[in-house]
């Protein structure tokens, strides 16, 4: 009997053996990944999220602010945050509406970016929206109830949020 190709049974006291797939570990695989949950339908050049089907994650929302060169994003978010007479990030909470539940984050292409809002031209409520909201997600989970963190990271993010509750229902 060859001991590559044992399979133990559950009342048998011998050594556990696994059965070899063919190859030796320095030949590794490759699987190309087709789909995702976070599936993508190209309408009219817009990606959207899958929002049909047995298992829904609708995109929610796109988030970017695009920075000037040189620019430091948490001086300039603070900065307009303060021009608007607040204090804290965390006052923006009662200005703007919130998703009520975590989201799904993915990062978006750089190809995408360019859909993203210019800090220096956009209206000052739009872009502290979005600050608001890039502070509340981590590079793959937006949550309402976690503290605001600006960071230059999390200020620079481009992200897709999606819609979970389709998924896990």
């Amino acid at each position: 009997m060859n001991q590559y190709i044992h399979i133990p049974q559950s009342n048998q006291g011998g050594p556990v053996l696994y059965a070899n797939i063919g190859g030796p570990a320095s030949y590794p695989r490759k699987q190309r990944i087709n789909s995702s949950i976070l599936g993508r339908k190209t309408i009219s050049s817009s990606i959207l999220g899958k929002d049909d089907g047995f298992s829904r994650c609708p995109l929610v929302m796109r988030l970017c602010l695009i920075f000037e060169d040189g620019e430091d994003p948490v001086a300039v978010i603070a900065g307009i945050l303060k021009r608007e007479g607040y204090t804290s990030p965390e006052e923006l909470r009662g200005k703007f509406s919130l998703p009520e539940g975590r989201l799904i984050c993915r990062p978006v292409s750089v190809s995408l970016r360019h859909g993203g809002l210019v800090v220096k031209t956009a209206g000052r409520d739009k872009v502290l929206e979005q600050a608001l909201l890039l502070g509340l997600c981590t590079s793959q989970i937006f949550d309402p109830a976690r503290p605001v963190l600006w960071t230059t990271g999390s200020l620079t993010r481009a992200l897709e949020l999606f819609d979970p509750a389709g998924f896990y229902l």
